[in-house]
């Protein structure tokens, strides 16, 4: 409700004086506060706070009379009381000022309008001068122990046990009463009071005593410590008409303050505790209400050395209670003792140990309607020459709430401070700002649970409430200071629906503001302003303001509704009279509910009128509903509101349309919440049969009470029949006790309902926040909380007083409370309900952490309770949970949040964790799993845990799930070494990631770490680790079985890719696990590498790399080679060149990591076209470190300059051939004049080429294969990429002695094979198998002749010089430079061009000299490989 803010604020006062003050007064209007101390009387204006005038008492009077102790103000201000120790009562007539009647002017700008049109406007503005005047003093001849103002009493208790009734004016004779306390009875309850005086009262007096005006009668706490509550049996108070009631079994109060709107008393005790008592009506007894008290919890050090409470105070709105103690200290507590601030902790406690003391030990006070506190201070500790008594201000904001109920309907939090309003709407401006720029700022996204997805931003919802909720930032608007220099303090301020406009109404008047306009809206005519004040409180309906206000002119209560888009004038509004003044005002679609002061209840329809220029709102009275008989005293009323909320759902059944209807009135009466309903027992008329204008309406049952202590109401008018549950539920805010909610219960499926089952169900539960507004549909409470921050100031002497408080500041905050309605209807057995309920929220975004909450909280209850639970409640939650999909994810997340000791007690409940596994293995949920197998490590022994990770692991290998197989390994790992606790943390080394760069570099890296040992013979490559695992040596160790049975599951996938020559998936899965693919190749070289059928993998390979089978253009088909030599070398050339662009270019697409894991295939980067992904694999790209990142950043900047060459046009959308092509296409055609059907040839050429990330792969591959020696492979793709070079290499490999005899004659079938097939299926591929005749020709030959390989060497060198040509003679820096391109793989290898087609900058990977170390180390055994 209240909240503090900023600083304190330290009151100046002109006056030196040695002596400390130490009591504050405010005066009843609230317009001054008098300040005591010993032989000083002060008064103060309030706003400004400057000191008006000071009454010093005379050495040689203050020596008669003692020093002041307490002072009271005469309810119209014009008197003061002042008790000093010696038992006199010295009486101050405050008068005006003589003369100059202003002692403070307000100074305005020159031509302001407000001082020339207001006649007396400025002297309202003005601090008056007073003066005070002493009357004669009256003696009462006891120490004085307590003063209380009654109307034109006053009453003065004595330490001799009397309790003095003195008249304000008269002073004679007949001015002064005394009643002797003895002869007042007292007994626990009016009921058995017994006639004669008590007997125990002897030598007891009145300790302190308030009146209760709402109570009609004094809570006194005796000096024994007792409490009680003495009531005047009739008008006048003599000793034969009061009547004590005692509380039972309390002997330790201290002090008292009450309630007047909740007729409440709350007592403080020495104990450090408050006891808030409230009357029974009908025994009238004194019944303890709920305690105001620390908790252990919140306050371990300090909640039992707090001392007696000094003093309490309620707020001038009688929403909180401010309490402090002996020690120091000061917390606030709602009406009925939520907790708000306490000053005894956190920042605030630092503050203390800083100075050795409480610095604020005396007095407080709440001043003004405008949330200010007063705190009198004074250091003992320090030195007498710094002896410093400050007068601090403490400024809060406020909930409109407190004075405003009507605002509860709205789903904004809307405080309001002394000049300014905080609210939680959103802001237009944000509402089309995209939903992940407001991340959920309540939930915990860990375990990479479901809320760890945005949103889904299409949604409107989620979009509003991910704003809503995004942050804890306020929006502030500043009010108008033109408005409230004039009518300061601020009263009410309501906010329409949808959080876009306010208005504001201090003590005249009223002014409006728009989110969308940004501006304040003032009456343009001050005098109508002036004219007006604001009683029943302001409200919105649609865009007019509804104001009860009254009328100083006509002096007359109205009710008024002004448009907000017209100018503020009453010419412009529609003026309803009222016969009794307003104390609330509701609305309620198009009804307004006022509430008077006759306690009476009128509704009244508005209706929109359209007829004239202007719009405007006509009113019509339709009901008035008299509640004198229920209501003792109107200020009782907290708050009155319209709803459709009905007990008997009849109706609601068979017509939602008629929930919508005003059914019902709420009245929230000193906390007893209570209802009215409509009669509905007469004959029903139909709705039809009736018209709408002569609609009698119903009229009202008798009252029913609904709940106890309840300090806020809320309800919608809205409906939606997805989530009827929570829109026609009516929630209560209850203080201490937290919420309730009054859900309805719907039969399931229009059934009959059950005649047992009740219609409502009243369920409490409790929250962290104090709730200050609900969203419905969202399940959602917000509210607000203090935050404080540390000043580290000077830490000196010369410290001023408020900096050593901490700064304040108010956050917004929310909280979830689906999980404990959920619950407390699974108590009852109402699973049903609580199915229908869940079920109607299962979309919002935090559901699943709703689940969690609620096995977690079950959970935690019942497995750490001492005695066994007779029925528990798990097993009912963890059925509950498998009605929905999230089950297996609820239970696993739930379980590695809580401690390893309750998990048996857990599964016990909800099943084996075992067959959970299994269960998401099915679902094929492999992520939840692995959470799953974590678990298995720990409850089961190594071997199960290591079956079902074996398990897991296959299946991710199966699913392309590269992230959670590199976990597995690890996993596996740790398992194997013995490691029982979690997992080890993530290698060292770069993870794999996710381009086709990334392959070269782990390759290499991986190849030269295993250089040494590799010996000269060709083909032979040394077996490396599957997983580079970094400076760990127990990674190194090949004899480690773990690692063997790791690498046989990892050999097994390769091997089944190959065989289902999946290659573009084999590729993936050895990028991204560093699995060593070249060294495996090369011992399955005659194994499972093989080529059984080349036409069939051609096949594949066209379909897996999305790559388009050659068409030939309808022309040549009749000459294919025709021009034959120049078409040849172009189309080499073509090729060629793109092939070493494509890969300088490759890194460009593939800059920039990818952050989401949707599915993205192994070279595939954020920056592709989403016509370029392969769909079909459904490999996850994984997340990159840091280097990798350098690397990327790097590579892209050298390369844009160099390579990247303005585009004429875009080729179709499956060829992606780089900018570069068609530069050096235009080379080509200025240097070889090409003819119209050449050019056509050449793009026929390039329509043929598949995606420009396709061919990246497959060069990769092919690489790959040829450094592996798998030249069947090779074969394949060399004619999938129609790369004649390739097989020209091929076929002169083929004549090495070390090739076996069948793969020479496997790859003369397939090539033969394929030839055969391209006649008949595949005509576009017989341009290029007549390219490579020769080649051909020579393979069927070669039984009967060796041909030396370097007999096409000159070819390959042409080819070559013609690439970088190509290029546009760009300065390339070629790795071969360094790293000698003649050096043999074993092989007689001329320098393929595939290889040239790899540069790579050195500092992609290590800077060039440690190439050049790697080129020499490596010797015979170079893959001329960047």
């Amino acid at each position: 409700m209240y909240f503090l803010t900023g600083w304190p604020r330290r009151l100046l006062c002109p006056l030196r004086s040695e002596e400390e003050p130490f009591h504050v007064q405010p005066s009843s209007q609230r317009f001054y506060f008098a300040l005591l101390s010993e032989t000083q009387l002060s008064i103060w204006f309030s706003r400004p706070s400057v000191l008006i005038v000071s009454y010093i008492e005379s050495a040689k009077a203050a020596a008669q009379f003692g020093f002041y102790q307490k002072a009271e103000w005469k309810p119209d201000d014009s008197m003061i009381a002042v008790a000093t120790a010696k038992g006199y009562i010295l009486l101050f007539d405050v008068l005006g000022g003589g003369d100059d009647k202003y002692l403070y002017e307000p100074v305005y700008p020159k031509g302001s309008p407000r001082v020339k049109v207001t006649p007396g406007y400025k002297e309202e503005q003005c601090a008056p001068a007073l003066s005070l005047e002493m009357k004669k003093p009256v003696d009462l001849e006891a120490p004085i122990t307590s003063l209380q103002s009654l109307r034109e009493d006053l009453l003065v208790c004595t330490a001799d046990g009397y309790l003095h009734v003195l008249h304000w004016d008269g002073l004679g004779s007949n001015g002064r009463k005394a009643i002797c306390l003895t002869t007042i009875p007292f007994s626990l309850d009016l009921q058995s009071a017994r006639g004669g005086p008590s007997l125990d009262l002897e030598g007891v007096y009145i300790r302190c005593m308030e009146y209760c005006v709402t109570l009609d009668g004094f809570a006194v706490v005796l000096s024994d410590g007792r409490l009680g509550f003495i009531t005047p049996l009739s008008n006048t108070i003599t000793t034969d008409q009061l009547q004590g009631v005692w509380a039972a079994d309390v002997t330790d109060g201290t002090c008292v303050a009450v309630n007047n709107k909740y007729r409440l008393m709350a007592f403080g005790c020495a104990s450090g505790s408050v006891l808030v008592y409230m009357i029974d009506t009908t025994t009238g007894s004194m019944q303890l209400s709920h305690k105001l008290e620390l908790t252990p919890k919140h306050y371990p050090d300090i909640y039992n050395k707090t001392g007696p409470v000094k003093l309490i105070c309620w707020s001038p709105d009688y929403s909180v209670a401010m309490v402090t103690w002996e020690c120091g200290g000061l917390s606030l507590w709602s009406v009925f003792g939520a907790h708000l601030i306490c000053t005894l902790g956190e920042d605030f406690a630092w503050v203390d140990a800083h100075t050795q003391t409480q610095p604020y030990t005396l007095h407080t006070s709440f001043n003004t309607i405008s949330e200010r506190l007063f705190l009198l201070h004074f250091l003992p500790s320090a030195p007498p020459s710094s002896l410093q008594a400050g007068i601090l201000q403490f400024h809060f904001i406020k909930s409109a709430l407190t004075v405003n109920p009507c605002t509860s309907n709205q789903e904004q939090v809307l405080l309001h401070g002394e000049d300014r309003l905080y609210l939680t709407c959103i802001d237009p401006s944000q509402i089309h700002s995209s939903s992940d720029a407001h991340p959920h700022a309540h939930i915990h996204p860990r375990d990479g649970s479901p809320m760890h997805h945005p949103p889904n931003p299409d949604s409107s919802l989620s979009q509003g409430l991910s704003t809503l909720l995004g942050h804890k930032h306020w929006h502030v608007v500043q009010i108008h200071s033109t408005y409230l220099e004039s009518n300061w303090p601020i009263r009410f301020a309501a906010i329409d629906t949808a959080g876009q406009c306010m208005a504001v109404a201090g003590r005249r008047g009223f002014a409006h503001y728009s989110l969308f306009t940004r501006k304040w809206k003032l009456f343009g005519n001050i005098t109508q302003e002036q004219n007006m004040t604001v009683t029943g409180g302001l409200a919105w309906w649609n865009d007019f303001v509804v104001v009860a206000c009254y009328n100083f002119i006509d002096q007359q209560e109205q009710l008024r509704l002004y448009q907000r888009s017209s100018n503020l004038d009453n010419a412009f509004a529609s003026v309803t009279k009222l016969h009794s003044d307003t104390l609330l005002l509701n609305v309620f679609r198009d009804m307004v509910i006022l509430f008077r002061a006759d306690c009476s209840i009128c509704l009244y329809s508005i209706e929109r009128r359209n007829d004239s220029p202007n719009p405007s709102a006509s009113v019509e009275l339709l009901q008035e509903v008299s509640m004198s008989r229920y209501i003792p005293h109107p200020a009782l009323v907290v708050s009155v509101t319209l709803t459709s909320v009905r007990t008997e759902t009849g109706i609601t059944l068979k017509a939602p349309q008629q929930a919508c209807m005003a059914e019902s009135i709420m009245l929230n009466l000193a906390g007893q919440l209570i209802m009215l309903q409509r009669d509905r027992s007469g004959p029903q008329v139909r709705d039809k049969e009736t018209p709408a204008v002569n609609k009698k309406l119903l009229p009202f049952c008798p009252p029913v009470v609904l709940a106890q202590c309840v300090e806020n109401v809320w309800t919608t008018c809205r409906s939606n029949k997805k989530k009827r549950h929570l829109l026609e539920a009516l929630w209560l805010s209850c203080g201490e006790a937290g919420m309730k909610v009054w859900l309805p219960l719907f039969p399931r499926d229009h059934r009959k309902p059950h005649s047992f089952l009740s219609r409502r169900i009243m369920l409490p539960f409790h929250i962290n926040i104090y709730p200050l507004a609900v969203l419905f549909e969202d399940a959602l409470v917000l509210g607000a909380t203090n935050e404080t921050v540390l000043y580290d100031g000077l830490q000196g002497s010369s410290e001023p007083l408020e900096a050593l408080f901490p700064y304040c500041t108010v956050e917004r905050t929310s909280q979830i409370y689906l999980h404990h309605i959920l619950r407390q209807l699974l108590v009852r057995n109402l699973g049903e309900q609580a199915l229908m309920l869940a079920q109607s929220c299962a979309s919002l975004p935090y559901f699943p952490h709703v689940m969690e909450l609620m096995v977690h909280v079950v959970l935690e209850e019942e497995a750490t309770s001492r005695e066994p639970i007779p029925d528990p409640l798990l097993p009912t939650v963890a059925k509950f949970i498998t009605e929905f999909p999230l089950f297996l994810q609820t239970i696993v997340h739930c379980a590695r949040k809580t401690e390893y000791a309750l998990w048996n007690y857990l599964f016990a409940a909800v099943g084996n964790p075992k067959d959970l596994f299994e269960e998401c293995l099915m679902a094929q949920d492999l992520d939840t799993a692995a959470s799953y197998l974590i678990i298995l490590q720990n409850m089961e022994v190594p071997a199960v845990s290591r079956q079902h990770a074996t398990l897991l692991f296959n299946t991710a290998l199966e699913q392309g799930k590269w992230d959670l197989c590199r976990h597995m390994i690890r996993f596996l790992k740790a398992i194997g070494s013995g490691e029982m606790e979690t997992p080890p943390p993530t290698p060292t080394t770069q993870e794999p990631s996710s381009t086709g760069f990334e392959f070269f570099r782990n390759r290499s890296i991986s190849l030269s770490q295993s250089a040494d040992s590799v010996t000269t013979g060709k083909f032979n490559l040394q077996k490396t680790f599957s997983m580079p695992t970094g400076a760990s040596a127990k990674g190194r160790d090949v004899e480690c079985a773990e690692n063997m049975y790791i690498d046989m599951m990892l050999w097994r996938h390769a091997r089944h890719l190959l065989e289902q020559v999946r290659l573009r998936d084999l590729g993936c899965f050895s990028a991204q696990l560093g699995f060593e693919l070249i060294g495996w190749l090369c011992r399955e070289r005659n194994r499972v590498a093989r080529v059984e059928d080349f036409v069939t993998a051609l096949k594949r390979l066209h379909k897996d790399f999305l790559w388009p089978f050659p068409v030939i253009p309808v022309g040549s088909l009749s000459s294919p080679l025709k021009n034959g030599r120049c078409r040849t070398v172009l189309s080499t050339r073509l090729l060629k060149s793109q092939s070493a662009d494509s890969l300088l270019n490759s890194d460009m697409d593939t800059a920039s990591p990818p952050t989401a894991p949707t599915n993205h295939t192994w070279m595939d980067g954020l920056g592709q076209r989403a016509k370029d992904m392969d769909t079909a694999s459904s490999a996850h790209s994984n997340q990159h470190s840091p280097q990798t990142h350098d690397a990327f950043l790097s590579l892209l900047t050298n390369k844009v300059e160099e390579y990247s060459v303005g585009s004429a046009t875009d080729l179709t959308e499956t060829s992606s051939v780089v900018d570069g092509d068609w530069m050096m296409v235009d080379e080509n055609s200025s240097t070889l004049s090409l003819s119209q059907a050449e050019l056509e040839h050449i793009s026929m050429e390039l329509a043929n080429k598949g995606p420009h990330k396709s061919q990246v792969q497959l060069r990769y591959l092919l690489h790959v294969f040829m450094e592996a020696g798998c030249l069947e492979w090779c074969v394949v793709i060399g004619l999938i990429l129609r790369d004649a070079n390739v097989i020209k290499q091929v076929i002169s490999f083929l004549d090495s002695p070390e090739v076996p005899p069948e793969t020479v004659q496997s790859v003369r079938n397939g090539l033969l094979a394929v030839d055969t097939w391209a006649s008949t299926d595949c005509l576009g591929y017989k341009p290029f198998l007549n390219l490579i005749q020769p080649q051909l020709q020579h393979l069927l030959d070669s039984a009967s002749e060796q041909v030396q390989p370097e007999s096409f060497q000159p070819v390959s060198q042409s080819s070559k010089l013609s690439g970088s040509e190509a290029l546009g003679g760009a300065a390339v820096p070629r790795v071969e430079d360094s790293r000698g391109v003649s050096a043999p793989l074993g092989l007689a290898l001329p320098s393929l061009e595939p290889a040239g087609g790899f540069p790579r900058p050195p500092s992609e990977d290590c800077p060039p000299e440690q190439t050049e170390e790697q080129g020499e180390e490596e010797g015979a055994y170079d893959c001329t490989l960047s």
